[in-house]
C-alpha cells in the first residue's frame, strides 16, 4: 500500500513534468514491469505530445512496439483482493466504473471501422492497430468479470449482458450519442461533418475525458490499496494504448479545424449536446468508496477536456465556458 494524498490536492498540483527517465519507462516497458508504473505517469504521458502531435505512422510504430498480450495476465491474486481485502461498498462502486469500460471497449472494437472507411491510408493503418488494441481490450474485461468479478456467461456477449446493469448514464450517454454518429458516418463516409462529430464524441470526449478519468480513479485505489495487481497491470497498458488513441483522434480534429476552420462549430455543438446530457441519471456511480468524491471526479472531467484542447489549440465558446462553470464554477478561467 501507498501513500495516498487527497484528490483534491492532486487534482490542484497541475501539470507533473515527465524526465525522460520516465518517459522510457512508460514507452518500453514489457508488460511484467507494467506494475510499477505509475498510472499518473501514464496519463500525463498521453498529454506530452498533443502540442507537436506525432504523425499515424509513429503511432504505429508505437504500438508495434507496446502490444501486450492479455493472457499473460495472471488473476489469481485479484480474486484474493475481490474478495478478502475490499469491502462490498468498494466492489460495487469498482463494478460500476469497470463495466462502462467492459461495453465500451466492445463498442469500439465494432463501430471503429466505420470511421476507417474516409480515412487517409496512413490514418488507416493507424486505425487498424487501435481496432485491434480495443479487441484486445475486451478481452481483458472479459476476463476480469469471469476470473475476478465472477459473472458467468457462454460467450463475451453473455458477461456483457451480465454486466450491464452496473452502466452508468455517465457511459450509456455517450456511447448512445456515439452509436447515431457512427450510423451517420457509415451512411455518409466522406462526410467530414459527421467524421468531426463522431471524432469529437469519440476520440475526444470518450477517450481523452471519460475514460483516461476513471481509469485514474480506479487504477490509484488499486496502487493505493496495493489490491488487484493484474488488473492495475493490464488497465495500465490499456491507458499506455489509450494515450495513442487520443493522440491519433486529436491529431484528426486538429487537422480538420486547420483545413476548415469552420469545423470548430461541428465541434462545439457535439460538446453542448454531451454537456447538456451530462446532468441525466438514473443509475449513478458512487465514486467514494474508492476515495473519490463526484465533485473531484467532476473536476477532473473539466481538467481532461481543457488540457486536450488547450493543447491542440482548440478555444470553447462562452457558452460552453458557461456550462462547465455550472458543473463546476471555481474552475472559471482554469
Amino acid at each position: 500500500m501507498t501513500e495516498r494524498k487527497s484528490p483534491t490536492a492532486v487534482l490542484h498540483e497541475g501539470p507533473r513534468a515527465l524526465t525522460d527517465e520516465q518517459v522510457r519507462e512508460i514507452e518500453e516497458t514489457e508488460l511484467d514491469g507494467v506494475l510499477a508504473v505509475d498510472i499518473d505517469d501514464v496519463i500525463e504521458y498521453v498529454h506530452r505530445d498533443l502540442k507537436s502531435l506525432p504523425d499515424f505512422m509513429t503511432l504505429y510504430r508505437r504500438y508495434l512496439k507496446q502490444r501486450w498480450d492479455v493472457y499473460d495476465l495472471d488473476f489469481t491474486q485479484d480474486k484474493i483482493d475481490w474478495t478478502e481485502k475490499m469491502t462490498a461498498e468498494e466492489r460495487e462502486s469498482f463494478t460500476a466504473i469497470s463495466s462502462g469500460f467492459h461495453h465500451g471497449e466492445r463498442q469500439v472494437e465494432i463501430e471503429l471501422p466505420v470511421f476507417m472507411i474516409g480515412a487517409s491510408e496512413e490514418e488507416k493503418v493507424h486505425i487498424a492497430a487501435q481496432i485491434e488494441d480495443e479487441a484486445r481490450h475486451t478481452v481483458f474485461f472479459d476476463r476480469f468479470y469471469r476470473e475476478v468479478v465472477g459473472l458467468d456467461g457462454d460467450d463475451i456477449m453473455d458477461v456483457l449482458d451480465a454486466s450491464f446493469p452496473w452502466v452508468s448514464e455517465t457511459f450509456v450517454g455517450p456511447f448512445g450519442l456515439l452509436a447515431y454518429q457512427a450510423d451517420e458516418v457509415r451512411l455518409n463516409p466522406y462526410d467530414e461533418r459527421a467524421r468531426v462529430r463522431y471524432g469529437t464524441t469519440y476520440f475526444l470526449w470518450i477517450e481523452g475525458v471519460l475514460a483516461l478519468s476513471v481509469m485514474k480513479v480506479t487504477l490509484s485505489y488499486a496502487r493505493w490499496r496495493g489490491v488487484l495487481p493484474a488488473y492495475y497491470t493490464g488497465f495500465t497498458a490499456t491507458c499506455r494504448d489509450e494515450s495513442r488513441h487520443v493522440q491519433g483522434g486529436m491529431k484528426y480534429l486538429q487537422d480538420a479545424v486547420r483545413k476548415d476552420p469552420t469545423m470548430i462549430h461541428e465541434i462545439h455543438n457535439t460538446l453542448r449536446t454531451i454537456l447538456s446530457m451530462s446532468g441525466v441519471a438514473s443509475r449513478r456511480i458512487y465514486f467514494e468508496p474508492l476515495g473519490w468524491t463526484e465533485e473531484e471526479v467532476n473536476l477532473l472531467f473539466i481538467q481532461q477536456l481543457r488540457r486536450k484542447l488547450n493543447d491542440v489549440g482548440i478555444d470553447l465558446a462562452p457558452d460552453l465556458e458557461e456550462m462547465l462553470n455550472y458543473v463546476k464554477p471555481e474552475l472559471a478561467g482554469g
